[in-house]
């Protein structure tokens, strides 16, 4: 299974309480729920977008060894 650098971005950043961790995952749809297992993470992880080496990613999205993977929650405003 690959090793990606996930870096965090605003609530998720406060919700992991760290910037960026290594995790392991095949896809975005894995990284999804790998994150959700864990309590602080769950509910941003069930609304997040997922950039793969700065490309928009989908659900199905692979994720290859080394890949940068932002999350991002959702942002308000006008």
């Amino acid at each position: 299974m690959p090793k990606v650098v996930v870096r965090y971005w605003a609530g998720a950043r406060r919700a992991a309480g760290v910037a960026e961790e290594s995790v392991e995952a095949d896809s975005v749809a894995e990284l999804r729920a790998v994150l959700a297992a864990r309590p602080e993470l769950a509910r941003i992880s069930a609304v997040a977008s997922f950039l793969v080496d700065g490309q928009q990613a989908g659900e199905q999205s692979p994720l290859p060894a080394g890949a940068e993977v932002d999350v991002l929650p959702p942002f308000a405003g006008g």
